[in-house]
């Protein structure tokens, strides 16, 4: 058992696609934290956004069903018309479209503030209006570590700037680069060192402690 936080969650919107890939290919394929990403996207059209990331990336991409178990070394993604939010045992909760779609980054936020506090990193990137602000909070609340990409460095600096500005301190701002090195130090592992190593480990389930 270990003290490092074991789950990484990222959100943006506006101009996120960009931020999410730069961030996601500076982060070592075994990870050892299961990421979950959530970018909004229009829910009437085909989302290409697991192909594009599987392209890019050697962390095992997949898109998440309904009270899948988290893993370590994997990234989960959402379909465009659902809430990618977490239930009790670090299992994924899929929560149907809504007239609130506009905040499904807090939707995930919120849901591992109140079931993996402590183990959580919440990680708001380019985006517009709020989104995010006040389920980073959640997290950061409930013992969670909170960080956000510089605004000078997004391509929209709205959502950047509410989550520093709602949330208080903040526990890491910064570019992209930098964020990728403070997520890895987080959870305990040396970024260049297991980047350039083989992913040869099977995916290991998130414990749920």
């Amino acid at each position: 058992m270990t003290n490092h936080p074991d789950i990484v969650a990222i959100g943006a919107s506006a101009g996120g696609l960009e931020a999410i890939e730069a961030l996601l290919m500076r982060l070592p394929p075994d990870l050892p934290a299961a990421v979950l990403v959530v970018l909004r996207r229009p829910p009437e059209r085909t989302s290409f956004l697991p192909g594009i990331l599987t392209r890019l990336m050697r962390m095992r991409v997949v898109v998440a069903h309904h009270g899948d178990r988290l893993e370590h070394a994997t990234c989960y993604l959402g379909e465009p018309d659902t809430h990618l939010t977490v239930g009790p045992g670090a299992t994924v909760q899929l929560l149907p479209d809504s007239f609130y779609r506009v905040h499904n980054i807090d939707a995930l936020f919120q849901s591992l503030a109140h079931h993996a506090g402590p183990r959580t990193i919440g990680v708001v990137l380019s985006g517009m209006m709020k989104d995010g602000s006040f389920g980073l909070k959640a997290i950061k609340d409930a013992g969670g570590l909170a960080m956000v990409q510089s605004p000078e460095e997004a391509l929209f600096r709205e959502m950047p700037q509410n989550a520093i500005a709602y949330d208080g301190p903040i526990d890491f701002v910064g570019p992209i680069d930098a964020l990728a090195a403070e997520i890895c130090r987080r959870v305990g592992v040396n970024q260049h060192a297991a980047a350039t190593s083989a992913p040869d480990d099977v995916p290991r389930p998130v414990p749920g402690r």
